[in-house]
């Protein structure tokens, strides 16, 4: 009997690195979609899309210009990562990584937070505070609940929030010489658990893109 061959790699449009448009770029939505692709060993082929130069094919099927795309196998286009994660989950069920849904919005004013505080030129404005009591609240849910946000296992809500740590500690780092409170003992060990991961190593960017990336927004 013929053996069956495999399924074609799902298609997948994500951002290239600023002025390097054959390298994966620094677009944390884009990642926790390939994160969830490589935590479920799904066969995936990414196209790199020069945001500053987007191709007309590209254009086309996403007018906005918005990356990640997904491109399904009946040629639909898919934006956006919270369906494209919902569509991988459910075609890929195996390994699960549901999360329960009384812990979805677990850090999920992280991001935010945190874009607020890179942008501010206001030391008195209450946005690194309020980035600090975020943070707070992931780490008194980890304290109870960890090592991950649904207990042993992995799940979508730290594919979400892996991506945005990593900027959140690179863009401060670099740009305003912060760091994560000490005493967030357990933020601490959570961002190193994501940040050693395989899948995360796979598909990070590096530090200089990701620094360049923001630079704009930052100096803006």
């Amino acid at each position: 009997m013929a053996a069956t061959a495999p399924p074609p790699p799902i298609q997948v449009c994500v951002k290239a690195a600023v002025g390097a448009p054959d390298t994966l770029g620094d677009c944390p939505f884009s990642q926790r979609v390939l994160l969830t692709l490589e935590e479920k060993k799904v066969l995936y082929e990414m196209k790199l899309i020069d945001i500053s130069n987007r191709p007309q094919w590209f254009l086309e099927i996403s007018p906005e210009g918005k990356v990640p795309v997904l491109q399904t196998d009946d040629s639909k286009c898919v934006p956006d990562s919270d369906v494209i994660t919902q569509i991988i989950e459910e075609k890929y069920p195996t390994p699960s990584l549901v999360t329960p849904p009384e812990y979805a919005s677990v850090g999920s004013k992280i991001f935010p937070s945190f874009v607020k505080f890179l942008k501010s030129n206001d030391p008195s404005d209450g946005s690194e505070q309020a980035l600090v009591d975020e943070l707070r609240v992931l780490d008194e849910h980890l304290k109870e609940h960890g090592p991950f946000i649904n207990g042993e296992n992995i799940s979508a809500s730290d594919l979400s929030l892996a991506p945005k740590l990593f900027h959140l500690e690179i863009a401060l780092g670099h740009f305003k010489g912060w760091k994560v409170p000490e005493d967030l003992t357990h933020v601490h060990e959570y961002m190193k658990l994501l940040f050693n991961r395989e899948s995360f190593m796979k598909t990070k960017p590096t530090k200089e893109h990701l620094i360049a990336g923001w630079a704009p927004k930052v100096n803006a």
